[in-house]
Parts: structure tokens; sequence; C-alpha cells
């Protein structure tokens, strides 16, 4: 999950509503006129937080609450060392001098709290998340043992609610303090309100009443998809709001929610993860709505078949639709019979109100490409050339997007379903060719994506392939019948296509991936691919920038 920007733009409460959602464990670091915040998650539980790296002692805070006496802290401590420093100070007070549990974890909370809550008045500087799989590794093995530091670990959105709150209330009255390098541990506990039980089930948490506002949450990375849509909803009767990143439609969703709001939620199956790896971001999110908002509708959306995520998509109990690919969201036959579908299931979610098509219909591809100046056509890979050439343009527009961070063969994948019937990405390394994503495989077991994962040929076992990655140049011809081919075939779902595509894409003058592409379970030949390959060179020139930068990235940080 990458989440690296500036709290002008997104303050700590969104940031903890996020790394909440997402269940993620890592070190949120936040910077503010010299000054450095940490609060460190485990599985999306806030279980430490510091300013300035001041560790707080918790034997100094049970001491200052009355909990212990001094000399129970200088036994505990004592024994501490005799053991060889192997247990923590907590731990050793509650299970050897019988010290109650509960206050000495209500003292870490309240220690943890007064320390976020003080995050919350710094409104400028910049944050960033770093993911860690093993949060407890990163401390200080000596510090480790007497900080403060909650096993079970704080609700970042209580965190987050209560923290707004509470500077709001110092924002009215004028408190809002502008050095907080000291944190006092009473300052913020003597204003809050602690009618919110942490240790409460879910269930007994209280629900505002819910609205009956028709709301659509939408999310799709393709901006030419979303704006369709957006506009398909709009007119029929809902109120759509429209992203085209997970962690910002899970704010959205996380707030509607709270304000008793119970949005639709359609969610594009194929997109990047939070982290900006592999391409099936959809899933992802629509495990964490389903984690966090079981009640909601989800429906979700695709511009191709992928059994093995349709299969969890359906498990959960959510409807699947196929959508009109990108070449095709202007043709009105096809967007018509989609929206109808969509309309079927909206009106099953929303039952209380007809779902009605506007009166006028408005063609948004005319209105873009009059905007160009252009005579707008149907695109059709197989018409003619010129849609081939816009949609081409469309694309690298795409390609060229700052935020695309780490969709570029998600990208490649999307542009070559215009082309073929189906298509995997490999990567290739010195270890070998390995396969890394698909569209349009068909697997008997449905477990089509899985048996791309599992996909390894050596470098130089299959002569067309060699060819592909020596010349770094396209290969579009029959397949030769070797072991490896047939091993492939059998791995993408049995059948021999009559011919194959196979383009490089070449990063520091490296083929770093290869695009393999056939029309199974047709027999037509593969059309005209000139559009495909230049892309191609443009994903390779991309992925060889992204590179560049994030090089560049660490260097800088190296020098802070």
């Amino acid at each position: 999950m990458s989440l690296v920007g500036n709290l002008e733009d997104l303050g700590l409460g969104e940031i903890l509503q996020i790394v909440s959602l997402s269940r993620k464990s890592g070190v949120l670091s936040l910077f503010s006129r010299g000054r450095e915040g940490t609060i460190v998650f485990r599985q999306g539980q806030v279980i430490r937080a510091t300013i300035d790296g001041q560790q707080s002692h918790l034997g100094q805070l049970l001491l200052k609450n009355g909990v212990i006496t001094d000399a129970l802290l200088r036994k505990a401590l004592a024994l501490q060392a005799q053991e060889g420093g192997v247990a923590r100070l907590g731990e050793l007070l509650t299970q050897r001098f019988s010290v109650p549990g509960d206050l000495v974890e209500e003292v870490v909370r309240q220690q943890i709290e007064n320390t976020v809550y003080a995050l919350f008045a710094w409104s400028e500087g910049s944050f960033d998340f770093e993911l860690r799989e093993n949060v407890d590794a990163s401390e200080d093995p000596s510090e480790g043992l007497t900080q403060c530091f909650l096993e079970q670990g704080l609700n970042p959105q209580f965190l987050a609610m209560e923290g707004s709150r509470l500077l709001d209330e110092r924002r009215h009255r004028g408190e809002i303090p502008e050095d907080t390098r000291n944190v006092d541990e009473g300052s913020f506990l003597d204003s809050c309100d602690l009618a919110f039980d942490l240790m409460q089930d879910e269930g007994q948490a209280s629900v505002p009443a819910q609205k009956e506002d028709r709301i659509v949450v939408l999310v799709d990375d393709d901006e030419l998809v979303r704006e369709r849509l957006s506009t398909l909803l709009t007119d029929c009767g809902f109120t759509v709001h429209d992203f085209s990143k997970t962690e910002d439609t899970l704010i959205k969703i996380d707030f509607l929610y709270r304000d008793g709001f119970r949005p639709i939620v359609l969610v594009d199956l194929i997109m990047p993860r939070m982290d900006g790896s592999g391409i099936l971001g959809g899933l992802e999110l629509i495990d964490l709505i389903h984690d966090n908002f079981p009640d909601l509708t989800v429906i979700v959306l695709a511009d191709h078949h992928t059994n093995n995520a349709e299969q969890k998509v359906r498990e959960k109990g959510y409807p699947f639709l196929l959508k009109p690919r990108r070449a095709e969201i202007f043709d009105e036959d096809i967007f018509r019979v989609f929206s109808e579908s969509l309309k079927g299931e909206l009106a099953i979610s929303s039952p209380e109100k007809p779902i009605e098509s506007a009166n006028e219909t408005i063609n948004l591809g005319d209105e873009l490409f009059r905007e160009f100046g252009e005579e707008f056509m149907p695109i059709s890979v197989s018409e003619s050339h010129g849609p081939v050439v816009s949609l081409l343009r469309s694309m690298l527009e795409e390609l060229n997007n700052p935020s695309l961070d780490g969709g570029i063969l998600l990208l490649v994948l999307r542009f070559a379903s215009e082309f073929m019937n189906r298509a995997v990405v490999f990567t290739v390394r010195e270890d070998g060719i390995r396969g890394l994503g698909q569209f349009g495989i068909v697997a008997p077991d449905g477990l089509a994506d899985a048996h791309v994962r599992d996909l390894h040929l050596p470098l130089g076992s299959d002569p067309i392939f060699t060819r592909a990655i020596s010349t770094r140049t396209t290969v579009k011809e029959r397949p030769e019948r070797t072991e490896w081919s047939r091993y492939l075939f059998e791995q993408l779902g049995g059948g021999e296509p009559q011919e194959i595509f196979l383009g490089p894409l070449v990063s520091e003058g490296k083929v770093v991936a290869l695009l393999y592409g056939d029309n199974l379970p047709g027999t037509d030949p593969i059309v005209d691919t000139d559009s495909l390959e230049i892309f191609l060179a443009q994903a390779g020139m991309a992925m060889e920038k992204a590179l560049l930068q994030q090089k560049l990235n660490e260097k800088v940080q190296e020098k802070m």
C-alpha cells in the first residue's frame, strides 16, 4: 500500500481510516516543523505512538498514576535485569507482582491516545507509511521492554473520530498548541468524553439511523469508463461519488457509513492493488468492504472474465457484470445492453424507487470528440486504423499519468484485450520466465490466475520466447510443438492456438517482461498489432522512468 503525501492534502484522521480499513502492519511517520511523530500499527490497530523519538517509560507512567509504588518498580526492574531482560515490564508486574492488568493497560492506552491526539494539531508537513510484516522487530530491545506498548492495539477509527472532535473543540477555544514536543499525558484526557468503550463488541457500538438517499460509490481506474458510468448512474437518479483508487474509495465509504448512509458500491475488479502490485485490486477492495461493511450492496464489474476471481466474488454473494471494454464504451448498442443489466441489479438493490432513464440521452463520446474538433467514430480494431490510433492516444495518456503508480502492466493487458482473445504477462528474470497476470484464460478447475502464477519457463527453453527476448522484437507466428510449448498451453487451459503473439517490454536495455497473446478458443488470425507494439515500447520507457524516479527518491531519502 503506497501512502505518502502532505498533511495539508490528507489529514491524520483520514490516514488512520485508510490504515485501519486496510488492516496493514507498519509505521506511519509524520514530519512537521522539524518534528517527527510515529504511529505503529499491527494489522490496522495502533500499538504504539511517539513524538520526536521520546519513548515513554511504562514504570514512570504507572508510578505517576499511582498504580505502583517506587519500591515495587525497583523490585520489578531488578528482577527484569536478573532474568536477562527477556520479559516486558508490564508482564512482570502483572504476572509476578499481582498488579491488575487492566490498570496497566489503561495507563498505556491513555499515553498512546494522548500522543496521537497531539499529532492531530500538525496541520502542515509530510507523512509516509512504511509496510512492515513484523513491527516488533523494529524495536530497540533495551527500550522495548519498558516502553508503552499495547498487545491488542487501539481502534484507529475511534482515534480518528475522537482526535478530530478534540481538535475542533480546542480550535473553538483557541487552545491549539503551537509546540507539541512535550506531550502532557493528561491535557487531552481532561477534555475527552470517553463514552466509547474500546473493549466493547463491534455490535454494541451505536449505529446511526440509516438514510434513504440513493448513493452510489464507484471505483474504476479507467477515467473514460468511469465518466461514462457516472453519467449513466446520475441519469438513473443516483448521487454518484467516483474514484480511481481504493484508498479514496474506502475513506468515502467509511464517512458515508458513519453518517448513516448505506451506499451501493460499484467495484472494478481489474485494477492495481493498494500497494501498486498485481491486477486484482478490486478483489482486495471487495474483501475489505465485506469485512468492514458487510451490509453494503456491492456490484462487481470487469471487462473480461477472470474465473478464479469471479468465483471468489460470487462466494461473497456479490453479483458480477461484464462491462464494455474501453474500445466499446461508446458503442451505443453494446453499452445499452450493459446499462440494462446494471439497472436490473440496481433495481434489486434499491427496489423502493424505480430506475428510470433520462429523458435525453447524451452521447458522451460525441461531446468529447467535438472538444478535440474531431468526428466521432465507434472504436473497433477490425474496421479501420483511425479508431485504433485514437485508442492508442488515450492509452498513452493514461500511461503517462503520474498517479499510475504500478499499473503499467495492467494497462498493457487492457490494451491487449482489444487485439486478442487471451493474453498473459510474463516477467523475465535471471531465474526464468514467470507468469504474472492474465485475461481471457479459462481453466477447467476455475483457477486460471493460480495456473498463470505457477507458470515457469527456463530461459532458452522455448525457441520463440528465446527469439523475442534475444532480439527484443515482436514475434507473431504459429507456435512450434515443443515440450515447453505443450506445458504452456496445458497451463493455459488446453488447446493449441493457430497463432501466438509475443511482445517484449524493454527497460534499461533489457527485456523485463513479455506479453503473450492468442485467439483461443477461436481460430482467427491475430489482427494488425502495430499500435500494440508502439504501446509496448512506450510502456517499457514508462517502467524505466518509474525505476529512475524510485532510485532518485531513495537517494534523496538517504541524504535526509
